[in-house]
């Protein structure tokens, strides 16, 4: 084996301890994790996606803009800061946020 790929499979390898090392973490530690460093690195287009991904962004995007909505709006408005900060369940989207999470502290970590 070529010392470059010797260096690749080790690569590999520790990829692959550290996936088990943040796949072994409760979802909300991830979270805290991932925010922390998306935050540090200023990466608005990670909290976007992490935000289409929330139970209740599909409702936001449906509100009706009228004066007698402003209710709702609110309402939505409070579900979803409770989501985006971990104060709520993510519903059945847990899965692919667990992997969005993992997938940006693997990438930028």
């Amino acid at each position: 084996m070529t010392g470059a790929s010797a260096g690749t499979g080790a690569g590999v390898g520790a990829n692959h301890a550290r996936f088990a090392e943040l796949d072994a973490l409760p979802t909300e530690e991830l979270r805290q994790r991932a925010f922390a460093l998306a935050r540090e690195r200023h990466d608005l287009k990670f909290f976007w996606s992490i935000f289409e991904h929330l139970p209740h962004s599909d409702d936001a995007a449906e509100r009706d803009d009228g004066l007698s909505s402003i209710g709702p709006t609110v309402d939505h408005a409070v579900a979803l800061w409770r989501e985006f900060t971990g104060h709520a369940s993510y519903g059945d989207n847990e899965p692919i946020l667990r992997a969005a999470f993992i997938d940006y502290l693997l990438k930028n970590d």
